[in-house]
């Protein structure tokens, strides 16, 4: 079996258990292979040799799983890591939240023993897909597994934002941006901003205001099955459109859609644990 791991550099007080992972996975046989930027942290920290097979950078690999060190925003890189492989990510949380995560850093013996006899679940999270007015990619990873947003540039007046769903007329938003969300990130930017709370696996997009001028604007749900075309203009000579947090600049009046990915972003889940334990938990819902 091979695991992939990717993590976040801010481990603090985790590197021991970070390295009893390591071992335990070196126990029973399991190639690792690591991303070299954590790799080069912990050869930096903890003293000896690791077990790890393999160091890479982003280029292709394939492995049985990949596994998350960090928090929510380290799991979002993971899947750009990897990509449209669809390899399975266990989420393994050192951060604060971890909302996406299933395992805790503390949880390391189980992790490993379900990991290699399969006893867990894997849901299928969508993601969106931008392109530019041409249909080409809007940068190296156009994909977003949590939202897409339309924002003002720093220091700018609102902007407005004409969107179609489809072929017809949706609305026009004047606000400081736009979050085209999936269900995944329905927890993220959009809930604060007032959107709703989706299930993972529906298949919808979540259309939500950033501070809308007209307070009849609100959070809007569609099929997942829609293209989306947004039209910006602004006072400013540009604006940003942020993918999961990478923003790209475009020049006002610039016309980008946003769609579907051709792939999936495949998250294992513990079996016994459901979504709505998830928001009870994590989001302290009934203390």
């Amino acid at each position: 079996m091979t695991i992939a791991i990717y993590g976040s550099r801010r481990q603090g007080e985790y590197l021991t258990r970070i390295a009893r992972l390591l071992a335990l996975l070196a126990e029973r046989g399991v190639t690792v292979i690591m991303h070299s930027k954590l790799y080069r942290h912990l050869r930096s920290e903890v003293p000896g040799n690791l077990p790890v097979a393999r160091v890479i950078g982003d280029e292709p690999f394939e492995a049985d799983v990949a596994v998350s060190l960090g928090g929510d925003g380290t799991l979002l890189r993971t899947a750009r890591w990897v990509g449209d492989r669809e390899i399975p990510i266990a989420g393994v949380n050192t951060g604060h939240l971890g909302y996406l995560a299933s395992y805790n850093i503390n949880e390391i013996e189980p992790l490993v023993d379900e990991l290699l006899s399969g006893n867990y679940d894997v849901m299928n999270r969508t993601l969106l897909s931008v392109t530019d007015a041409d249909g080409c990619p809007v940068c190296d990873y156009p994909y977003a597994l949590n939202e897409v947003a339309v924002l003002k540039a720093e220091d700018a007046s609102m902007i407005t934002s004409d969107v179609m769903i489809g072929s017809a007329p949706a609305a026009r938003y004047q606000a400081d941006g736009i979050i085209i969300s999936t269900p995944t990130g329905s927890t993220g930017y959009n809930l604060s901003v007032g959107g709703p709370i989706i299930e993972p696996t529906a298949g919808v997009w979540i259309i939500s205001p950033i501070a809308a001028h007209s307070l009849t604007m609100r959070p809007l749900v569609i099929s997942d099955s829609n293209c989306m075309t947004v039209t910006t203009t602004c006072r400013a000579r540009s604006y940003r459109v942020c993918l999961d947090g990478n923003s790209v600049d475009f020049e006002a009046g610039a016309t980008i859609h946003v769609g579907r990915a051709p792939f999936v972003t495949r998250i294992i889940q513990r079996r016994g644990h459901s979504f709505i334990d998830t928001l009870r938990n994590k989001l302290k819902w009934g203390v």
